[in-house]
């Protein structure tokens, strides 16, 4: 009897000590990654595990240089909310930010999904012109929970942190953003079987920028087996050459009084954020990590040769030709001579200033010149056209046009007509995408009922399936719009819309 007392105490120290360790332990979702566990969130059926470190931070001496391993860390590491975004100046895509600790993942999965189920993964990168944008624009949440998919975003570094060509910066420099995504493609290879995806059944996608990307990991050397779908949502196979992109980085590097790699790492963020405002980055060829321009790879058929949904938007050029708002009619004439030397008669008699002009009417006609000629980096128009075409000689491809041309445009213009514009087709797939103001709130029922059609075609193609006839020898493509409409047209038809006719016999930069 003497001993009881003792042993009651015991049994109540360890059920406190039970509830103690049962309290700390996590009460998110869980997952192991090669550098240790996370925790996530688990909301509306998804489980989110946000701002997952997959390469180290790029500061101080890895700044411009390839992505290194991310550091081990002790414990569960939370994964509840979106890490840093990468520097950027800002833009539509969200406010200036100097953080240069912005590699970051994001995983989004059906709640309760297990190690062992095998789903497949959507792999998906930002666009803003490899200069802006963040992966936290893309959230997966409603993807995931429509599709039953692994959604996949992360940030990589822009601008000129992460597309400068220096000769002081070694022979690969100018593609560490690019190296980035690769490094983000292969942690996904390694560690999404933890998460219950599949490494065998990974599709990368992007749109604009990211579109850019997608095509180049289709041709560089390091990105082979680590995808087995693609997806180019308003991009193409656009690339500079070395000697171009050494131009631009020496110009930048006088400009900060630097030549040398020691000059420029000593640089602040924001110094070279204030100093690259002009700088355009693109994908550089020519390099060890993109030998051959992208473009001409996929005409040689140089690529990964994976099942390809490729499309754009009927109106992309309307997002660019903004600042023509206003211009008069000798301004328009004026654009177009200054911008084809040869065949202005003809394009003026193509897109011919009306008798009922008003004051977007210039942006109107710019933004459909735009779009048809491939002058943007061949989005859109003639320029995609023949992006299926020069796919369709290797691989299958489903080519479609977002064409539903009455639906809310980026941010509100009053009285200009955004038509389906460029970046329009994106809160159609996530809902968070704002671009700066609220886009899917404003949708009524039958743009929310395309939306639930194109994540639903989105989600067959991920999964395996044939989201829609292939382009192929009959050469049709989808044209997505509301109340129900759409529906495979005639690439004829398509070409006349877009007067290629006359693109054909007009070359453009």
């Amino acid at each position: 009897m003497a001993h009881r007392p003792m042993r009651w105490v015991a049994t109540l120290l360890a059920a406190v000590l039970a509830v103690t360790t049962l309290s700390g332990t996590p009460s998110g979702p869980t997952a192991r990654t090669e550098s240790g566990p996370v925790e996530g969130v688990r909301e509306h059926g998804v489980d989110s595990f946000l701002g997952i470190p997959y390469a180290a931070a790029p500061v101080g001496p890895l700044r411009w240089r390839p992505p290194r391993p991310a550091p081990r860390w002790a414990g569960v590491r939370d994964a509840d909310t979106f890490g840093d975004r990468c520097a950027a100046l800002a833009s539509t895509n969200g406010p200036r930010t100097e953080s240069e600790d912005c590699l970051f993942v994001n995983v989004q999965r059906p709640a309760g999904t297990k190690p062992g189920d095998r789903l497949p993964v959507y792999v998906f990168i930002h666009g803003g012109g490899l200069a802006n944008g963040t992966s936290a624009q893309m959230d997966m949440a409603t993807f995931v929970r429509r599709t039953g998919v692994i959604g996949v975003t992360f940030n990589y570094r822009l601008g000129v942190l992460g597309f400068l060509r220096h000769p002081s910066l070694g022979a690969d420099s100018g593609n560490h953003g690019f190296q980035d995504q690769q490094a983000a493609l292969r942690w996904v290879h390694r560690n999404i079987a933890a998460f219950g995806g599949s490494p065998a059944s990974v599709t990368v996608g992007g749109s604009s920028a990211g579109g850019w990307s997608v095509c180049g990991h289709l041709t560089a050397p390091a990105s082979r087996g680590l995808f087995a779908r693609a997806m180019i949502q308003s991009g193409s196979c656009t690339s500079i050459s070395q000697s171009d992109a050494m131009s631009a980085a020496t110009a930048f590097a006088r400009n900060l009084g630097c030549d040398t790699a020691s000059c420029l790492r000593g640089r602040s963020t924001a110094a070279l954020l204030d100093a690259g405002a002009e700088f355009e980055p693109r994908l550089v060829a020519g390099t060890p990590t993109l030998p051959v321009a992208p473009a001409d790879a996929v005409r040689a058929g140089r690529f990964a040769r994976v099942p390809l949904v490729l499309g754009a938007n009927r109106d992309e050029g309307r997002t660019f030709a903004l600042e023509m708002i206003g211009w008069s009619q000798a301004q328009y004439v004026a654009w177009v001579r200054g911008r084809f030397a040869t065949g202005a008669d003809a394009v003026l008699a193509h897109y011919p200033w009306p008798a009922d002009a008003d004051p977007f009417t210039p942006a109107y006609l710019v933004g459909a010149i735009f779009t048809d000629s491939g002058l943007l980096t061949r989005i859109g128009g003639c320029g995609t056209r023949g992006s299926w075409t020069d796919f369709a000689r290797w691989t299958r491809v489903y080519g479609y046009e977002f064409a539903h041309r009455t639906g809310p445009g980026l941010w509100p213009i009053p009285g200009y007509v955004w038509g389906a514009g460029h970046a329009a087709e994106l809160a159609y797939l996530w809902p968070s995408f704002d671009n700066g103001t609220p886009i899917a709130p404003t949708f009524d029922a039958a743009e929310r009922r395309l939306a639930a059609e194109m994540t639903r075609r989105w989600g067959a193609f991920i999964r395996g399936g044939d989201p829609w006839l292939p382009y192929g020898p009959k050469r049709r493509l989808l044209a997505l719009r509301a109340d129900g409409q759409s529906g495979l047209i005639d690439d004829a038809a398509y070409a006349a819309d877009h007067r290629c006719a006359l693109w054909n016999k007009i070359r453009t930069p």
